[in-house]
């Protein structure tokens, strides 16, 4: 869809990959097609009850003015007790920054930070929209790659290497979009060995699937007071308070950088959604007790497809530890022919399966993982053993006719 007066910025970027899948589901759907999408990562829970209630309350109470540009100020003194409480994490209310989704959170980083030229850092895999907003920053990708052996994650020594005196930023999720994966204490405090000698970067630490963890222990990198000045964290309520529509993000930060983040979000989108942050106040402070019940479902679905994934030959599977998907490694299938047609990629494969066995998953070649695809399982165990009851079809129907 380019166009010769489009910016460059624009056509330069990619589509969000798990955006197209989804709605390419739902055209299939409207067309009369029975599709399972299991493309998007949210939770096919409703909000929890005392959350939909404040934002009701706020509705009557009239929050229907602007809000301050970085969000209210008791919502964002209940984040700094959240912070201190649950990640070891001190920071004042002038350090913290509401924005409308987490996205919004790292795109205002990654643009008040990245110059044209300046190398950010991702750990694949990584969510689809780090590497399309550096892009669109001027930024250059440098990937570390992992792969189902070392669990999805990258050493010290292997993020050492990728250092560069153009380095500016570090982008990457634990609990981790999409493979699930979990960097441990151990692992986080050998990184910052790494990154404490290294002054000029910033690490932004997404940590928006913190309570969807089955194991457990969540840590956060910046709680380390040796590079404390030098960390971001991201978080929100779109997944562990089943909220995804509400659209609230937050961070909190150094001082210096949390300030550009308000000057750049002041000339985009200004303050977040008012009702939507008194709803948020009213989760923040109840916790992760409110999570309780949906956290249980997801580890009895992981550990469903899980047992559903393994029956499946020539799929390999490691256990996720969080969040709500399955990555499995395709590679088998990479090159091989179905129905007079070369499957060149994750990607084309996922378009197989959608068309074949009409589940939707996301390729992973977004991911910078061309050999994984993510299924996720926020759906119901019964729309999980349908959507994976075809995904082996369509599988063993392209090994038999190789």
């Amino acid at each position: 869809m380019n166009h010769p007066l489009l910016a460059k910025r624009i056509t330069s970027i990619s589509e969000s990959a798990t955006i197209a899948m989804s709605q390419k589901s739902r055209a299939m759907k409207a067309a009369g097609i029975d599709v399972i999408n299991l493309s998007l990562g949210e939770p096919d829970f409703n909000t929890p009850i005392p959350v939909k209630s404040a934002a009701k309350l706020a509705i009557d109470e009239n929050y229907s003015k602007y809000p301050p540009i970085a969000g209210y100020e008791d919502l964002k003194e209940a984040i700094c007790k959240k912070f201190e409480k649950e990640n070891n994490l001190l920071f004042n209310s002038s350090q913290i920054i509401v924005s409308t989704g987490a996205k919004q959170c790292i795109a205002n980083v990654i643009l008040s930070l990245v110059n044209e030229g300046d190398e950010v850092i991702l750990p694949a895999p990584y969510w689809v929209s780090y590497k399309g907003l550096v892009e669109l920053a001027g930024g250059e990708i440098v990937e570390l790659h992992s792969d189902i052996e070392s669990d999805f994650k990258s050493s010290a020594t292997e993020l050492a290497a990728a250092i560069t005196h153009k380095t500016k930023l570090i982008i990457f999720s634990s609990p981790c979009n999409p493979s699930g994966s979990i960097y441990t204490e151990k692992e986080l405090r050998e990184w910052a060995e790494v990154i404490e000698k290294n002054q000029h970067i910033v690490v932004l630490s997404d940590e928006i699937y913190e309570y969807i963890n089955f194991t457990g222990a969540h840590f956060s990198i910046g709680s380390l007071p040796t590079i404390a000045e030098q960390v971001v964290t991201v978080n929100g309520v779109a997944k562990g308070f089943a909220m995804t529509g509400w659209r609230i993000g937050y961070m909190g930060g150094p001082q210096w950088l949390m300030s550009a983040c308000a000057k750049m979000q002041g000339q985009f989108t200004s303050g977040a959604n008012s009702i939507a942050q008194r709803a948020t106040l009213s989760a923040i402070i109840a916790g992760k007790e409110l999570s309780q019940e949906m956290v249980e479902a997801f580890k009895q679905r992981k550990d469903l497809i899980l047992k559903l994934s393994q029956k499946i030959n020539h799929l390999k599977v490691n256990t996720p530890k969080g969040a709500f998907y399955v990555f499995p490694d395709v590679s088998y299938f990479i090159g091989k022919q179905f129905m007079g047609r070369v499957i060149e990629s994750s990607d084309t494969l996922c378009e197989i399966i959608l068309e074949e066995g009409h589940v939707a998953c996301v390729g992973g070649t977004s991911f910078g993982a061309p050999n994984n695809i993510r299924i996720s399982y926020a759906s119901s165990e019964a729309t999980i053993r349908e959507a994976m009851r075809r995904i082996k079809k369509v599988l063993e129907d392209i090994t038999s006719a190789n």
